[in-house]
């Protein structure tokens, strides 16, 4: 396979395509091929970087998105391709944020600022809009850590609900009912913020 058709199917919607462009550039980099890393990263920083925007304050969102690769590319070693590398990058970024969460609890120190976050699109947003994502990231804020993590990679990120469970090893069923109460919990805060569901 062909580096250049590797970076095509990085942004394909076929798994299949994705998962063996994957593996290839998994093993290129195995072998020393820092530009197979680079390819990797490009395919990724987006997903990872918006989930763990949402588990994280933005200010040091830089420091953790170069955290999660750099864990990936000294734990490349051991990664087992019988899961998709996706799936296991999403769990390195959940335990960065697990780490950072932990750390920032340990010296007191809380998520502020949610809302200073700028849009990632090039239009200037509407202020409903505005409004509407900031009592998001505030829901988001009010759930526990758990729950959150459970809402953003399945419902923000998309990611199917027997990947979310192999992320962050739990069964099916607790991925389930986690997020069932998570979305209870949303709903309940929109409508004392006033949103009609």
């Amino acid at each position: 396979m062909e580096l250049s058709k590797v970076s095509k199917k990085c942004k394909s919607d076929d798994p299949t395509e994705n998962r063996s462009a994957d593996n290839y550039l998994v093993k290129q980099c195995l072998q020393g091929d820092t530009h197979s890393f680079r390819q990797l990263y490009r395919c990724y920083q987006q997903r990872v970087r918006s989930i763990l925007y949402q588990l994280c304050a933005p200010d040091c969102l830089d420091d953790l998105v170069q955290e999660v690769f750099l864990r990936a590319w000294k734990g490349l070693p051991k990664f087992r391709q019988e899961a998709k590398f996706s799936t296991w990058l999403y769990r390195i970024a959940t335990n960065v944020a697990y780490d950072r969460r932990h750390a920032a609890t340990q010296t007191k120190t809380k998520l502020q600022n949610l809302s200073q976050q700028t849009p990632t699109h090039q239009q200037a947003p509407d202020l409903m809009e505005l409004h509407y994502q900031d009592l998001v990231q505030r829901g988001l804020a009010n759930l526990s850590f758990a729950y959150r993590t459970i809402l953003v990679l399945h419902d923000l990120e998309q990611v199917p609900q027997r990947e979310v469970a192999q992320i962050l090893e739990i069964p099916l069923g607790t991925v389930k009912s986690r997020l069932f109460n998570a979305r209870a919990a949303m709903r309940k805060y929109f409508q004392q913020q006033g949103v009609q569901l």
